[in-house]
């Protein structure tokens, strides 16, 4: 059940973070948000998924900070 409920969350954020790069046209954020739409369904535990996640999203916010 927590992986379920782990991978709507993922998704979710995924889905908001394709829609906001796709609607202003930012690549990051695009990007970023396909790949947090499309990894939970690879990973099997929850804890991997959310360091990946978080890695993501660090990443994200590293590419946004340095101008991208």
């Amino acid at each position: 059940m927590a992986w379920i409920c782990a991978s709507v969350i993922v998704s979710a954020i995924g889905f908001v973070l394709l829609h906001y790069g796709r609607k202003l046209g930012r690549p990051p954020q695009a990007v970023v948000g396909l790949l947090m739409l499309v990894y939970p369904y690879f990973v099997p535990a929850v804890v991997p998924m959310a360091i990946v996640a978080a890695a993501l999203l660090l990443l994200l916010w590293l590419a946004v900070r340095l101008g991208w």
